[in-house]
């Protein structure tokens, strides 16, 4: 059987905090991802569908790649370079700048390694007066690898994202389409909530607490009159996170909760009854057994 339409998977790989989920919430068009201006807020590899009348693209967006810290760093890290080789096409985001530092190295001697074909994607253009800058960011990057192509964009405000589309498919093999053409991810909706739960309060905690909770979905249920039910756990490492999470008079736990709340209805389409709590799991992050609990996959890596 001839196929006449493209199919195929593309990953977008990058160091922390480059624009990953945005700009792949934006080529779905529908916000799947969570972002965050804190660092590594991907946790786990997160599968997206773009589907058009050229065929479709199956987007994975992975943690981004660092020096790990802990178990959870390890895994993340593990996750993102295990992708490369699973793929048909690499998205490798990097910010506008001539410097080029050990974490784009790191990532330039993965990819030095891969078959895969590389698309070099420069976000965030937007931030960059003139053309000619941008030709000196290319210029600084195109011998560190053995490119397929340069495509600069910016994910925020919707620059040559059409561009970037074309690409990606050029390097599609034809063949049958994966999902339903109305799918947009394989993501389960608890996972989803969970994650913009996790987002809301990425948004608005101080710095010493994000890399330090996970959220976990205790109940959803849904009601005879289409409304639905959430409880959710803030899990935290410290009793000192604990009060901070809940803030004065539980005005904190409030604000996350009212942010997410908006963001599941806009998502699932109907009301949406949200209840937070938060629980202390001192040293989390360096456990499987909590891992596990929380959602990561560890056996996979």
């Amino acid at each position: 059987m001839e196929y006449t339409k493209k199919s195929g998977f593309a990953t977008l790989i990058g160091r922390p905090n480059v624009g990953k989920s945005t700009l792949m919430n934006h080529l779905i068009g529908q916000k799947i991802a969570i972002t965050s201006d804190k660092p590594q807020t991907t946790r786990n590899r997160i599968q997206t569908v773009y589907t058009d009348e050229r065929g479709q693209i199956i987007f994975l967006d992975t943690p981004g790649i660092h020096k790990a810290k802990n178990k959870l760093g390890e895994y993340m890290v593990s996750v993102a370079e295990h992708t490369l080789k699973e793929v048909d096409v690499i998205l490798w985001l990097v910010e506008p700048t001539t410097f080029i530092g050990a974490g784009e190295r790191h990532i330039a001697e993965q990819l030095n390694r891969v078959k895969t074909p590389v698309i070099l994607v420069i976000n965030k253009i937007d931030t960059v007066k003139t053309q000619e800058e941008i030709l000196t960011f290319i210029a600084a990057y195109k011998d560190i690898c053995p490119f397929a192509e340069i495509v600069p964009v910016s994910a925020l405000k919707k620059k040559n994202t059409d561009v970037l589309l074309e690409q990606i498919f050029k390097y599609l093999p034809y063949g049958p389409q994966y999902y339903d053409e109305d799918t947009v991810t394989d993501q389960p909706m608890r996972q989803i909530a969970a994650e913009l739960i996790r987002e809301k309060a990425l948004r608005l905690l101080s710095d010493e607490i994000p890399h330090g909770i996970a959220v976990t979905i205790e109940k959803m249920t849904e009601r005879p009159n289409g409304m639905m039910d959430i409880e959710a756990s803030i899990v935290c490492e410290r009793d000192s996170h604990k009060g901070i999470i809940i803030g004065k008079g539980g005005a904190m736990l409030k604000k996350i909760g009212s942010a997410a709340r908006r963001e599941i209805e806009d998502l699932v389409d109907t009301k949406v009854n949200l209840q937070l709590w938060v629980k202390v799991r001192k040293e989390w992050r360096d456990s499987e057994i909590y891992m596990k609990n929380y959602g990561y996959d560890v056996k996979d890596t």
